[in-house]
């Protein structure tokens, strides 16, 4: 009888073993978050090859910036009919993807629009100010090099792009709907252009560093139900800690 459960027990083990071994990735601890032993702090540790652990990471407190006469207005060439390929909650954030035409010219070098996402609340602070959302705009080049636009958001009036954004609206974790409509993306930016700029990385993992930021320095307006969906939407917090800056010029605008 104990050789039978001996047996029975050893086939139960080799029967566990094959199925982790099947699945790999079942475990949470083989990917990223926003909290515990997976979020921010353990970042390094979990995305092995990432920059995680730089020195010139993002995001930053924005404060100690300079005036700089010499910075001109942003070269953003947005459509008013870019089509708006896909929609996917990615289990970090709420993302939209674009069909390639829209871009942003710096030191006469085009950087395409890949997509925009959301946090909340902001990763950025303006003077320890935290905003209640933050939209970045990822761009990139023909060398792989990012430019990301960052956009605040303050509880206020409806905003209609939002509102049309979110018809496509909720969606579960690992989902993607295909949108296939024209929208115009200029209408997510604030009217007034000034802007922070700042050398720093993306900041989920890889963490790439030598990210060229933009942060316009006023927000624009959604209103607190708008804000609520995306919170329901997305993960709890899905925003990085501020960085250090290792003094890293920060410069302004003031057109």
């Amino acid at each position: 009888m104990k050789s039978f459960f001996a047996i029975l027990s050893t086939f139960f083990l080799l029967l566990i073993s094959c199925k982790e071994q099947n699945n790999p990735n079942d475990s949470s601890e083989d990917h990223w978050s926003y909290k515990g032993e997976t979020g921010p702090k353990h970042w390094a540790e979990i995305e092995k090859q990432s920059n995680c652990d730089g020195n010139f990471q993002s995001p930053i407190n924005i404060v100690n910036f300079k005036t700089d006469s010499q910075l001109k207005p942003l070269q953003i060439h947005y459509s008013e009919q870019t089509i708006l390929h896909d929609v996917t909650n990615n289990g970090h954030s709420i993302q939209y993807n674009f069909e390639a035409g829209d871009y942003v010219l710096i030191d006469q070098d085009s950087f395409q629009l890949k997509q925009f996402h959301f946090h909340e609340p902001a990763e950025h602070t303006i003077k320890g100010m935290r905003y209640p959302l933050e939209i970045h705009l990822v761009h990139q080049n023909k060398n792989k090099k990012f430019v990301v636009l960052s956009v605040m958001a303050q509880e206020g009036r409806n905003s209609a792009p939002f509102q049309f954004l979110e018809n496509f609206l909720p969606l579960q974790k690992g989902e993607t709907k295909f949108i296939n409509k024209a929208f115009n993306i200029e209408s997510t930016l604030p009217k007034n252009r000034n802007y922070f700029t700042y050398k720093g990385s993306l900041t989920t993992p890889p963490c790439t560093e030598n990210v060229e930021w933009f942060v316009f320095q006023n927000p624009i307006e959604v209103s607190l139900e708008q804000v609520e969906l995306l919170k329901y939407l997305m993960p709890i917090n899905n925003y990085r800690e501020e960085q250090p800056v290792h003094g890293r010029a920060i410069r302004a605008t003031q057109f």
